[in-house]
């Protein structure tokens, strides 16, 4: 397992990444890429069992699913630097023809991607299906998403949050991003989620908290604590605390970067506060 020194190295590269992705074509989501960097680092460095051999069908694998796909260059460069794609094709980020689209496709063929994302509201009805799938099929894997926090204001949500709990899936580690902004606003100016874990609880799922979620080792030890708590009769759920776009001081607690690209001197900026560690693409 890499030491937490090589995760934090990991998740600094895949910052410099998201900024140069969205740079290069002007066009992009960095605010909650950048926050969920170490979730992602987590998820497929030190938690996950996968194969990068990739197939669609995933079994005796952990399946990860992404909802909130807008946030794809965090997901692209984790999928690359953990050997799914070779990662110089980050460079290819929006372009015209590219596997990797603004928001995950699987027409492309892209490995490591199951589903189209980015319609939210959406994936967590995804994830429950594969979870069942996977009990049907009495495959021990675990599946996992993430979740935007102001995508639980869509009331698809809350119907498969019910369905999950009704029917036992105890697969399911369902984490929400929970930095509290969204592309128009705070959430509590556009729509008060009010509290999450008393709701998620009253569903009847488990839910715990991490109240660092853009410390690596806080992140390893929610979701490490989220798989322990796994196959006990209860969905669980893992509200994380993050900051949109740490890493970078500028766009950090606003959501003013949820869908805006840097310019020259902002790239410029951003990377010197993420120095190279694994070497760009």
């Amino acid at each position: 397992m890499p030491t937490t020194q090589e995760l934090q190295d990991f998740s600094t590269q895949v910052r410099r990444d998201i900024l140069r992705m969205v740079h290069a074509v002007n066009s992009g989501h960095p605010g909650g890429s950048l926050g969920c960097t170490e979730f992602f680092t987590a998820l497929y460095q030190e938690i996950m069992e996968y194969n990068t051999d990739f197939d669609m069908d995933g079994v005796n694998e952990d399946l990860f699913f992404l909802s909130n796909g807008h946030i794809s260059p965090v997901y692209y460069s984790v999928l690359a630097r953990s050997g799914f794609f070779p990662v110089k094709e980050l460079a290819t980020f929006r372009l015209l023809n590219t596997r990797l689209q603004g928001h995950p496709t699987t027409h492309e063929g892209l490995p490591g991607i199951r589903i189209a994302s980015g319609s939210l509201g959406q994936g967590m009805s995804v994830a429950i299906g594969a979870a069942e799938g996977k009990k049907l099929n009495k495959d021990t894997a675990i599946v996992y998403s993430l979740h935007g926090d102001g995508e639980l204001q869509e009331g698809q949500c809350w119907e498969a949050i019910m369905y999950a709990a009704g029917k036992k899936i105890d697969n399911l580690i369902a984490t929400v991003d929970y930095n509290g902004q969204q592309i128009d606003g705070s959430t509590n100016t556009v729509m008060p989620l009010g509290d999450l874990k008393a709701k998620f609880e009253a569903f009847g799922w488990d839910v715990l908290e991490v109240e660092k979620g853009n410390d690596i080792e806080a992140v390893i030890a929610g979701l490490k604590e989220a798989k322990s708590r796994a196959g006990k009769g209860k969905p669980v759920c893992i509200l994380l605390h993050t900051i949109m776009g740490n890493g970078v001081d500028f766009m950090m607690h606003t959501h003013a970067w949820h869908g805006k690209a840097p310019n020259d001197d902002q790239l410029a900026i951003g990377l010197a506060q993420n120095a190279e560690t694994l070497g760009d693409y």
